[in-house]
Formats: C-alpha cells, structure tokens, sequence
C-alpha cells in the first residue's frame, strides 16, 4: 500500500522547475502530482509519477538529486471536516506525519492526501484497522 514519491532539490530560480518538469516529459513519465515547498535558496520537489524509477533516472540524467520515499495515499472526503476526520484517527493512533499534500479526485466527492509517515508500515496497518482507505498505487495511478 506504500507508494512511491520521487523528491528532488530545485534551485529558487526561474526555469529550474520547468527544466526538471521537461526532463520527466521528454521521457514519456506522467505527473499525477505534486507538492513544492520553497525556501530562499531552494525548494524540495515532491512528485507522484507514473514510473517512479524512470522518474528518479531522468532527473539524474538531466543533474539533478533525485530520491524515492514511501508515502501513503489516504482517501479523505472532499468536504468541510473530511481532513480533520482523517488527521483525528492518526492522532488516536499515535501515528507521527512529517508531511502531507493533497490534490482531489473528484471534487465534492473524493479527495486524496500523500502523507509522509515517520513509520509508513505501521501507518498503513493502523488506517486500516481503523477503516480509512489507504489507496494502493496501481488504483492511484489509475484513478
């Protein structure tokens, strides 16, 4: 149930994100999505992406650092206190989340969180004991 997001360090300068975009594009890798904090020096990129190895490859070939880490996909309700729901039962169960991002799948219904657990394997065993869909990547890519 873990996926795999590809991470990679961006300069904070004009066309630094556009050129790590087009080395993904230039290999045919689609982005289902992504998450870019910055700072003043740089931003980490955080991407979901058809092939995260290939992904991983084509950033490396075009010079830049790239990483994979496990993430979750939680399915959360695209409505007010949907989020909060989902953050109350990681709370109940003690679970630590380093990061999250999220995009929706179908707006009003259904909305997806990536969320960076400290310890991704015990998050995956306790949202689903305590019923919260954690998406599988082939039913995420799909989607």
């Amino acid at each position: 149930m873990k996926i795999s997001q590809l991470s990679t360090f961006i300069e904070n300068r004009s066309g630094r994100l556009h050129a790590a975009c087009e080395a993904l594009a230039a290999r045919g890798i689609n982005i289902h999505t992504l998450c870019l904090a910055d700072s003043r020096d740089f931003g980490i990129l955080r991407l979901i992406v058809a092939d995260p190895p290939a992904g991983k490859a084509a950033l490396e070939a075009a010079g830049y650092v790239a990483q994979l880490t496990d993430v979750l996909a939680v399915e959360v309700p695209d409505s007010a206190g949907g989020l909060a729901r989902v953050l109350a039962t990681t709370d109940e169960a003690g679970l630590d989340i380093e990061y999250m991002y999220a995009f929706s799948t179908a707006p009003g219904q259904q909305a997806v969180v990536i969320i960076r657990f400290s310890d991704p394997d015990r998050a995956v065993a306790e949202l689903q004991r305590r019923g919260l869909n954690v998406v599988a990547p082939v039913t995420l890519l799909q989607g």
